[in-house]
């Protein structure tokens, strides 16, 4: 069985090399749409595969890091990084082109990692993330499965890579959260939901 949460954001890029001009030599944004597809073959204590509320942590911390920030490709030229850093707040810094295609690729291996790096408290069995959903616009996305966020045809995408902004990581509950997942420190899910997110219906 597979569930689905959806977040989204706000996040400028350019993508350099591809076909449309205004995309590939301007600054731009989108509105994204991010899915997670999880999956499992088992319920959990609450008869459910994984709750929502579990997301709104570390997940939805490392997803919310792109709101309203830059997504700069670390191939991309030095002056141009240089300049987005000094006069942008909020930047990430990854090592693919900020394409959808790559964006979904990005998010699976963070939330991937995330996830696996977490000790399951309610009876959770072997849920694991399925696939990835970017939408970029109305019509158009880009899903990752788990070969293509490990194919190096795609291009590699290492965990220390990724660079998120001083202004980011300060805002995090945990300031040092993508430091322990790159350490590969577990965490421990948390019986209830309700004991580190808030909100009245934790499944929405």
């Amino acid at each position: 069985m597979l569930i689905r949460k959806l977040f989204k954001f706000e996040n400028a890029h350019v993508v350099r090399g591809c076909s449309t001009r205004r995309c590939s030599h301007s600054i731009h944004g989108h509105s994204y749409k991010v899915e997670l597809l999880l999956e499992a073959h088992a319920f959990d204590n609450g008869q459910m595969i994984y709750d929502f509320g579990l997301l709104k942590s570390h997940v939805r911390d490392l997803i919310d890091a792109f709101d309203h920030s830059i997504a700069l490709w670390s191939g991309d030229d030095p002056e141009y990084l240089d300049a987005m850093r000094k006069h942008s707040e909020r930047w990430v810094l990854i090592p693919v082109s900020p394409s959808a295609e790559q964006f979904s690729r990005l998010f699976f291996r963070l939330v991937d990692t995330a996830l696996s790096l977490t000790d399951m408290a309610n009876g959770e069995t072997d849920v694991r993330l399925h696939s990835v959903i970017v939408h970029e616009t109305e019509t158009g996305y880009a899903q990752c499965f788990r070969a293509d966020a490990n194919n190096p045809r795609m291009g590699r995408i290492d965990l220390p890579a990724i660079e998120f902004a001083p202004a980011i990581t300060e805002q995090w509950p945990d300031p040092d959260l993508f430091e322990r997942i790159k350490r590969g420190e577990r965490q421990v899910n948390p019986l209830s939901p309700c004991d580190q997110v808030s909100g009245p219906d934790e499944r929405s």
